[in-house]
């Protein structure tokens, strides 16, 4: 049974009838699927029993009704009553070792090529800057892409999800011997830009400081749009002449820097914080950490429009523990923050008022504290 917006329970298939009639926004559908969830989980007939356990030594990570153990080396199907192995692959060298991967679920609107384009697949980046393409189902190799003899590339990400990725390299560091006679690198790192479906480049880019600002640590991709500065198109497989006729993304030559930004570009926001952590999120606000010593440990809540400190928005958990806090926007857009520790949980919530001039402030919408040995439950 689920919780509708009366407050009185519906039948489960009642209130999936009234989500798919009813034109709301994301945020409000994601909430109507949270609460029809914990109605579902928290029935008091409900029992849980323990039906499989597996460890890994390395990050477990689920997608899709899959679950990836030892570095995505193995996959588990979660659609039945017990995982079941999918696929298992070969072990791999140290240089072959998988960095990173995304997993893309392929778009209903579009016709691709081969059936097999059309299923779901892995998309993994090599520590020998291979970029593979995987059957999520069967592990088998669909495609593979050299990325560059001359970047070293670790990182994948997503500029507009299951739409634009990006391959992120390591960043340029000077050296002691650079720094002792005074020399500089310009470029920071390179950004490999893909469409994923079907998959096919779009451009590398140079990420400089002389365009970028001499501060400029770290950078992610939203939204991008830079086909003003694309010197030459590329097309995987085809010959380029920035690689002087070569093969584009084949070994050795990889796929060339095409895309070059020489200008300063307007700064729309800008921010400073430590360690690079911004969070951007609905009603407009951002949560960081200002890079100050007396800062360190502190979350500030501010407002994007013009970065004025909200109220009671300095958020700071003083822990005492080898675990940090963490604090997140909740994806619902409802205007609420999760603040967790070590030991205690904080739900906070925005008030703002768009037609008032008067800042926002943070009010607690409850909190939990979580004792030795309790086991903790939340749904939001």
């Amino acid at each position: 049974m689920a919780l509708s917006k009366r407050k009185r329970r519906l039948n489960a298939v009642d209130a999936l009838l009234r989500r798919s009639c009813e034109a709301e926004d994301a945020g409000t559908v994601n909430r109507s699927n949270i609460t029809l969830l914990r109605g579902l989980l928290l029935q008091d007939t409900r029992k849980f029993s323990k039906v499989w356990c597996k460890s890994s030594k390395s990050t477990i990570t689920c997608e899709a009704g899959q679950m990836y153990f030892e570095n995505y080396q193995n996959c588990y199907s979660c659609l039945h009553l017990e995982p079941s192995l999918l696929y298992k692959l070969p072990r791999r060298s140290k240089q072959e070792k998988f960095e990173d991967a995304l997993f893309c679920q392929t778009p209903l609107d579009k016709t691709l090529e081969t059936p097999m384009d059309q299923k779901p697949n892995l998309l993994v980046l090599t520590a020998n800057n291979w970029l593979y393409r995987l059957s999520a189902h069967t592990g088998k190799e669909l495609e593979r892409i050299y990325l560059s003899p001359n970047y070293k590339f670790r990182y994948l990400g997503w500029d507009v999800s299951q739409e634009v990725l990006y391959v992120k390299s390591v960043q340029n560091k000077d050296s002691v011997l650079e720094r002792q006679a005074g020399i500089t690198q310009n470029t920071l790192m390179y950004l490999a830009v893909f469409k994923a479906f079907p998959l096919q480049i779009v451009g590398i880019i140079e990420i400089s400081k002389k365009v970028f600002g001499n501060s400029v640590s770290d950078v992610v991709l939203s939204q991008a749009y830079f086909s003003e500065y694309t010197v030459d198109t590329l097309t995987l497989g085809k010959q380029s002449s920035l690689l002087g006729g070569k093969t584009v993304g084949e070994f050795p030559y990889g796929i060339p820097v095409n895309v070059h930004i020489t200008d300063s570009l307007p700064v729309i926001f800008e921010v400073s914080c430590s360690n690079t952590g911004i969070q951007i999120g609905y009603p407009w606000h951002f949560i960081h950490t200002p890079p100050h010593k007396k800062h360190s440990g502190t979350y500030h809540i501010c407002s994007l429009q013009d970065c004025t400190p909200v109220k009671n928005g300095i958020r700071n958990m003083k822990c005492c523990s080898l675990e940090t806090d963490v604090i997140m926007f909740h994806p619902d857009d409802t205007a609420r923050i999760i603040h967790v520790g070590p030991k205690s949980i904080e739900v906070l919530k925005i008030i703002s008022d768009l037609s008032s001039s008067a800042p926002s402030k943070i009010v607690e919408d409850f909190s939990i504290t979580i004792e030795e040995d309790t086991n903790v439950r939340l749904f939001l």
